[in-house]
């Protein structure tokens, strides 16, 4: 009898085991700008904090507040990822775009998160750099449950990984 596949949160098709899995372990590098892409949003599924801070590159790490990213990654329901576009990021490489899509939903919101998204390499490796600059990071938030409130420490549904006091609940 042949066991059942457990399909990767990525949406490649492949089995968890055989796709993000190994580059989540370290068992394997990510080949390409987008096969880390994938293994990141993969990790926010499965809720492997340690993989979504050791695959940020070394310039931008500091930027990310690993208590955040946990919160994030475990109060939301991840619903799909879908690859837009990519530039540049492959195996001869040095740098990449993913233009990404993310839903989840989180506070009975679901939130479609689109991302241009800058890989570059460190001691060899892929690793996610920054959301590029020059392009804003389109997020909607839809209603799919009764509305809660977002309180000022919690994270903020748009996804940046700030809490929401710190980003969309400053504007308020």
């Amino acid at each position: 009898m042949v066991p059942a596949m457990d399909s990767c949160h990525c949406g490649s098709g492949r089995d968890l085991s055989e796709c993000c899995l190994p580059v989540i372990r370290g068992e394997r590098s990510a080949a390409t700008a987008e096969e880390l892409m994938r293994s990141r949003y993969s990790a926010f599924v499965l809720g492997d904090v340690d993989w979504i801070l050791k695959s940020h590159h070394p310039d931008t790490v500091d930027e990310v507040n690993a208590e955040e990213i946990e919160e994030w990654s475990k109060s939301s329901e991840w619903l799909g990822l879908r690859i837009r576009e990519t530039e540049g990021g492959g195996a001869d490489d040095e740098e990449g775009l993913v233009v990404f899509r993310a839903r989840y939903k989180v506070q009975g919101q679901q939130v479609d998160h689109v991302e241009r998204a800058h890989f570059e390499r460190a001691d060899g490796e892929w690793r996610f750099h920054s959301v590029r600059e020059d392009e804003e990071t389109v997020v909607e938030l839809k209603p799919v449950e009764p509305k809660s409130e977002v309180g000022r420490n919690d994270p903020c549904p748009c996804g940046s990984g700030k809490k929401f006091k710190k980003c969309h609940g400053a504007a308020a």
